[in-house]
């Protein structure tokens, strides 16, 4: 699947690039933040010590950075999204050529895997549909 970038998301993957080391494979850009796909295993490089290299982004950036762990499995994925959240299951259901990913999450957790204004799951949302043709992310 290719993947289209805006000037401003490949200006970002740059900037995130540089200070940290890792380059993401995705971004998406939002008014109060920016979210990053960052490839699988290389997390902890892009945090860095107790965040300091994450922080040192968002100040760069001067916005607020989320990061996500790629995935190769679309339900592996799918729960990386919607992390910290303690995600139980997820299961893809295909019907009339629609695929959807029904999450589990327990549900003091809820609150966490919607997000502030449903912000965690929209990203969520929006990463399965570019990089696994999902056409929706629901919490069971």
């Amino acid at each position: 699947m290719t993947l289209t970038l805006s000037d401003e998301a490949r200006q970002y993957i740059g900037a995130f690039a540089e200070v940290t080391g890792v380059t993401p494979v995705d971004c998406l850009v939002d008014d109060d933040r920016v979210v990053f796909l960052i490839p699988a295993g290389e997390m902890g490089a892009a945090i860095g010590p107790d965040g300091r290299t994450v922080d040192a982004v968002e100040e760069q950036l001067g916005t607020r950075v989320d990061l996500v762990e790629d995935a190769d499995e679309p339900a592996a994925f799918v729960a990386n999204c919607l992390a910290p959240a303690a995600v139980r299951n997820v299961t893809l259901s295909t019907q009339g050529g629609s695929t959807v990913a029904y999450v589990e999450v327990a549900q003091a957790d809820r609150g966490v895997a919607i997000g502030a204004d449903g912000e965690s799951i929209e990203a969520a949302r929006r990463l399965a549909a570019r990089h696994f043709d999902l056409d929706d992310v629901q919490l069971a």
